[in-house]
């Protein structure tokens, strides 16, 4: 089925971008991010602007990458603006990833710059240490003086430098890949006049009414791909962010009061753990000027949604999108308390439903989700998972399953490639497999997800191993320390099952899915017999 897309009514022909909204209100607050870490317009405009000088007056050029390892802070906007002023892309690396993960970004994406915190100075040196390629020529800290960094308040304190070609750059974000690792998203750059890359304003306009006005509050790290992609576009607008170093659901709450918030982004997972606070918590929360609560990363029960609007009132929207931008759908309260359970309708794309042999189905009947829109998928240095997810006519899928109701309303129902999203994190299950795999004495390695009240889903990990361990009571913490020394905090099992070997089908290759279905039934069952749970 076909799902023709609604566009937003009008699109203003003005410039925009931080510096514009500088020149009319310079005091204007852009990024407040916790204690003493407020940075204005004209703040965000003067740092962006000297680091993009710098680093053109040292030989980055147009096309090129900027790599960041910095938390959540006013100094992320102003490196990711100093990229995406200049005709930079700017990859965000997760804050918990291991040194083979960020030696791996670093070898496939070739950053120019890189820019860190110095508190992850010595993750960064150990991937260096494991690179297969050069280190990045540009490599800045923040904070304290680093060995091999040079700092990156002395280059936004530094200039003048000559002018440069202020054209659009764009993110690069990481997704998974056909061999189990991540695969960057890199689009072609339009380079188009600083300011005139209007998509993303024009739906955060029209959908939630985001203008100079508003405060929006980004409870999540800036290296996943809503918050940073909102936050830039609020920016543009004007708004100002309010973003936290690190959640919990009572400081969210706090800031939400404290700053007279008016537009909010959710995982399903925040939601649960609001709703966890104590009753009185919950009774005390006042906040008039909150208006919209934006949500997707995953599966939201419908039970915690109707809480939420409950306590809220109809002011939760869902989205459903991904990093490689293809399509875009949306539900506001009204709509999905008509339809339980939707992530909404298509908006500036064209949705499509069809079955294995590329024909559209009927309402109801499930399918493999495709988009078809202007935005052309391709995966940075992958050219099998990009062939993969286009059909012949150029419709692009993200790997999701799902149905379209009679009135057009998107339902999600599965995930190929078993992709995990747990507590609003996308996990790559092939990842897990080959860190546990490069254990001496793992045969194979089977992780999936399976449901979690809290999380959404979490973890589940069972592996094949030498007749020798199988009855060694040690091995499953020896085992889940390996992965932990491999693995960022997000992805580890929460549970890991020991057998002799694993199902497979009459091809040869295993029967994941069988094996997932197996877990499920005992679970159900309540007989956990041969799991071991990490502490």
């Amino acid at each position: 089925m076909a799902v023709t897309s609604y566009l937003p009514a009008h699109s203003e022909r003005i410039a925009l971008h931080p510096g514009i909204v500088a020149a009319q209100s310079p005091e204007r607050t852009a990024v407040v991010a916790g204690t003493g870490d407020r940075l204005t317009y004209a703040g965000l405009d003067r740092d962006s602007d000297r680091l993009a000088g710098a680093w053109r007056a040292r030989g980055v050029r147009t096309g090129d990458v900027v790599a960041l390892l910095i938390a959540n802070s006013s100094r992320f906007f102003s490196v990711a603006w100093a990229a995406q002023r200049s005709g930079l892309y700017y990859v965000a690396i997760s804050t918990s990833a291991t040194p083979d993960e960020i030696a791996y970004i670093l070898d496939d994406a070739a950053p120019a710059v890189l820019a860190i915190d110095s508190a992850f100075a010595g993750r960064v040196e150990a991937a260096f240490a494991l690179q297969q390629r050069a280190r990045p020529s540009l490599v800045y800290a923040y904070g304290e003086e680093t060995r091999g960094c040079e700092s990156l308040q002395g280059a936004i304190a530094g200039g003048p430098f000559e002018a440069y070609d202020a054209v659009e750059g764009g993110d690069m974000l990481y997704t998974s890949g056909t061999t189990g690792r991540p695969k960057g998203v890199k689009p072609p750059l339009g380079l188009l006049p600083l300011g005139n890359d209007k998509r993303r304003t024009d739906r955060a306009r029209e959908l939630y009414g985001f203008d100079e006005t508003s405060v929006f509050l980004i409870p999540a790290p800036l290296y996943h791909a809503a918050p940073l992609r909102f936050g830039m576009t609020a920016l543009r607008l004007g708004s100002t962010l309010v973003v936290l170093p690190k959640f919990s659901a009572q400081a969210a709450l706090d800031a939400m009061t404290a700053n007279h918030v008016t537009h909010s982004q959710w995982v399903p997972t925040m939601f649960a753990r609001l709703l966890a606070l104590p009753a009185e918590a919950r009774a005390a929360f006042a906040c008039p000027t909150h208006r919209l609560a934006m949500h997707s990363g995953g599966p939201c029960s419908i039970e915690i949604k109707r809480r939420m609007i409950d306590w809220w009132g109809p002011i939760l929207y869902e989205y459903y999108s991904g990093s490689e931008s293809v399509g875009f759908t949306h539900a506001d309260s009204a709509e999905w308390l008509a339809h339980p359970g939707t992530v909404g309708k298509a908006f500036g794309c064209t949705l499509h439903v069809v079955d294995g042999e590329g024909r559209e189905v009927e309402p109801g009947e499930t399918g493999t989700i495709y988009f078809e829109s202007a935005h052309r998928l391709a995966y940075h240095n992958d050219a099998e998972k990009t062939r993969a997810a286009l059909d012949r006519r150029g419709w692009a899928t993200m790997g999701d399953i799902g149905y379209v109701d009679a009135d057009g309303y998107l339902y999600l129902t599965g995930r190929h490639a078993f992709t995990i999203v747990s507590g609003g994190v996308n996990v790559y299950p092939r990842e897990i497999e080959i860190a546990l795999e490069s254990h001496r004495d793992v045969v194979e390695a089977a992780a999936f997800g399976v449901p979690d009240d809290d999380l959404g889903e979490r973890v589940h990990a069972v592996v094949a191993v030498a007749p020798s361990r199988l009855g060694d009571s040690h091995f499953t913490a020896e085992l889940l320390q390996f992965a932990r020394e491999r693995l960022a905090p997000s992805k580890l099992p929460k549970a890991i099952e020991l057998r002799q070997e694993l199902p497979q089908l009459a091809s040869g290759k295993l029967d994941k899915r069988g094996l997932r279905a197996q877990v499920l039934a005992r679970t159900a069952a309540r007989t956990p017999e041969g799991s071991s749970h990490a502490p």
